[in-house]
């Protein structure tokens, strides 16, 4: 017979079949010595120390109370820190119209390359940044990639040419490429499943709102024609100053864990743990475990997570970078192309807070993201059959390119599906990297689609994006399906052991993955 250690990394899947032997999960249910009590030589020892034995009971009115002060110390710089980071992206696009290519002399590609190499940076550093996150106090290092990327962006004042932006623009991806990784790590860890779509949402809706707050300031910018510096180097080095000395304020206020919150009171530490028990994905573990690698590597949702992203990130990027120069080719000055952007903004906010909602109320996550993608069709193939003879085309067209950005509701609700189904510390941390990876590859690639040779229709860009959305809705009917089935499957393992869910949550902080805790359902 296998010991434990050996055997824990077996599927609930693979124990319906299996007649040899006790596995560590029926170990958990046959009345062993371990089978009432958490093991402790699976937890991480911060979160022993502050974890009881099962699950306790915590009163609405505290739970309330704690979400509060987790969201002023958590959610507050989760939000700032994005709107930051989106802010400094986002800079390279409003950039565009405001001299940078005459001012640099960049031809051809070289333009839609400046967004390219930020995801070249990312794709390299990728895995390597999740495997750090997931071993260092997440809140110090997040800091640390905060003063880096400032400072980086600053150096974009200096260039002259297109080898020096391509430098600078790689080493803001690199980064960068902490930010997302870090706040699916922090959301995981302070908030509660159930929580979790909307805290996701709350901070990535700050893309949105960077683009009315950015292009509020990209038109101040535009104003300024006298000077020693150009209107698009007082941009970059604004948003840079700025966002060094939020990285030194992150740095200071921000905690590391709910274990290591000094800002926090010993009892309202217990409780923070408490409060995400019965998320059953772990909080923290800094052993790596090869059969959450290998279990990782084999399971389809982790791909799935990944296609999403890459036929998701691959439209979101080019629209993105494009943003300007797409709505400025519809007819509309400089200065109407940086205010209508501003509307951008607003849908980007709208969407993924209505998806938000929809899932909270009707709880379908897969069928509300299908439901965003379809209007991004619709939009996409009017702006391909729709000439711009006149006024109201002009109008209509705009207008189609607004619903195009429907799919930011879908784009939302994607990284919260890891963080809803992914456990165990190691397999999670492969999942995010597979989910970055391809997110990097998309907005890689999205900007390369949309070719100088096909200005200012670009058809070819928009056929590409027509094929991501089909695409992505196939993914995500196959990973409900999936779901269902893993779901079932669990449902009769436990049956057939004669025992019903464990409400006590005993095993929540053993760093057992998804497959090998038959109390976890996936939600979808």
């Amino acid at each position: 017979m296998g010991s434990p250690a050996e055997e824990d990394g077996r599927s609930v899947h693979s124990q319906l079949s299996e007649h040899k032997g006790v596995t560590y999960l029926e170990q958990v249910f046959s009345g062993g010595e371990k089978s009432n009590m958490a093991d402790y030589d699976r937890i991480d020892p911060e979160v022993a120390k502050y974890a009881s034995e099962k699950a306790i009971h915590i009163d609405e009115e505290t739970n309330k109370r704690l979400k509060r002060m987790i969201d002023k110390r958590i959610l507050l710089v989760m939000c700032a820190t994005y709107f930051l980071q989106s802010l400094d992206k986002a800079t390279l696009s409003f950039s565009a119209i405001m001299g940078l290519q005459k001012d640099t002399g960049l031809v051809g590609q070289e333009y839609a390359w400046l967004s390219t190499c930020i995801y070249i940076g990312i794709l390299v550093v990728e895995y390597p940044m999740n495997w750090t996150i997931q071993r260092v106090p997440v809140a110090k290092f997040l800091a640390f990639c905060i003063i880096c990327w400032a400072a980086v962006l600053c150096f974009h004042a200096l260039c002259k040419n297109f080898v020096s932006l391509l430098v600078v623009r790689t080493l803001l991806g690199i980064f960068e490429s902490a930010c997302q990784p870090a706040f699916l790590a922090l959301s995981s860890m302070w908030y509660k499943r159930e929580e979790q779509a909307l805290t996701v949402t709350y901070w990535f809706m700050m893309n949105g709102f960077q683009q009315i707050f950015g292009g509020l300031l990209a038109y101040a910018f535009t104003n300024i024609t006298t000077g020693p510096l150009k209107s698009w180097q007082w941009l970059f080095l604004s948003y840079g100053i700025i966002s060094v000395f939020w990285g030194i304020f992150v740095l200071w206020y921000l905690p590391d864990s709910p274990m290591r919150a000094k800002c926090f009171s010993e009892e309202d530490k217990k409780l923070m743990v408490e409060r995400v028990r019965s998320n059953q994905t772990g909080l923290q573990n800094r052993k790596f475990r090869k059969d959450q690698a290998i279990e990782a590597l084999k399971d389809p949702q982790v791909y799935c997570y990944g296609l999403i992203q890459l036929f998701t990130t691959l439209p979101q990027s080019g629209i993105g970078a494009f943003a300007n120069i797409i709505i400025n080719s519809l007819g509309f000055s400089v200065l109407d192309t940086q205010l209508l952007a501003m509307v951008l903004g607003v849908l980007i906010m709208a969407m993924p807070l209505t998806s938000a909602y929809l899932v909270k109320k009707y709880n379908q996550t897969t069928l509300t993201m299908v439901g965003f993608l379809i209007p991004s069709i619709i939009g996409t193939i009017v702006l391909m059959t729709v000439a711009n003879i006149d006024l109201a085309t002009r109008a209509g067209l705009l207008v189609a390119y607004y619903v195009v950005l429907s799919f930011w509701g879908a784009s939302t609700l994607a990284l919260t599906l890891i963080t809803k189904n992914v456990g165990g510390q190691t397999k999670k941390s492969i999942a995010v990297a597979v989910n970055f990876f391809c997110w990097a590859a998309g907005n890689a690639i999205g900007p390369q689609v949309f070719q100088s040779q096909y200005a200012p229709r670009y058809f070819s860009a928009f056929t590409v994006h027509l094929i991501c959305y089909v695409c992505a809705i196939a993914t995500l009917l196959y990973l409900r399906y999936h779901f269902k089935k893993m779901n079932a499957k669990k449902a009769e393992y436990l049956e057939g052991k004669g025992k019903g869910k464990d409400t006590d949550y005993l095993k929540s902080f053993d760093d057992l993955t998804d497959r090998q805790n038959p109390n976890f359902t996936y939600i979808y």
